[in-house]
């Protein structure tokens, strides 16, 4: 199985990172989760904004990143920390919304 943190990584929109505007989160049968795609989306405009994700290769990493590089509280932190190392189920590319959806089974 795979985790956000590491599909993050991989996904590339035109070259460049995936804006936070283009991720939802989804349960297997498509409903979307407002609370946790605002907690990934928060996650993304962090990065985008702080840190070049090529340069951690770790949940670990990015998380010590932020720290260093963001005046973001621990409890923000551990909240990253959770949904970086969520299990994907699959992914969904809604052409139509512009979308990708990260598609959750449930928590770890």
């Amino acid at each position: 199985m795979i985790d956000v943190f590491t599909m993050l990584k991989m996904m590339n929109v035109d070259h460049r990172h995936v804006a936070n505007s283009q991720i939802v989160i989804t349960d297997e049968e498509g409903k979307p989760d407002a609370l946790l795609t605002d907690l990934l989306r928060d996650v993304v405009s962090s990065i985008n904004i702080f840190i070049d994700i090529r340069d951690v290769y770790s949940v670990d990493d990015l998380i010590d990143a932020f720290s260093a590089h963001t005046p973001l509280p621990d409890d923000v932190l551990d909240e990253y920390s959770k949904i970086l190392k969520q299990t994907i189920l699959g992914l969904n590319f809604a052409t139509r919304k512009n979308q990708i959806e990260l598609i959750f089974g449930g928590t770890n």
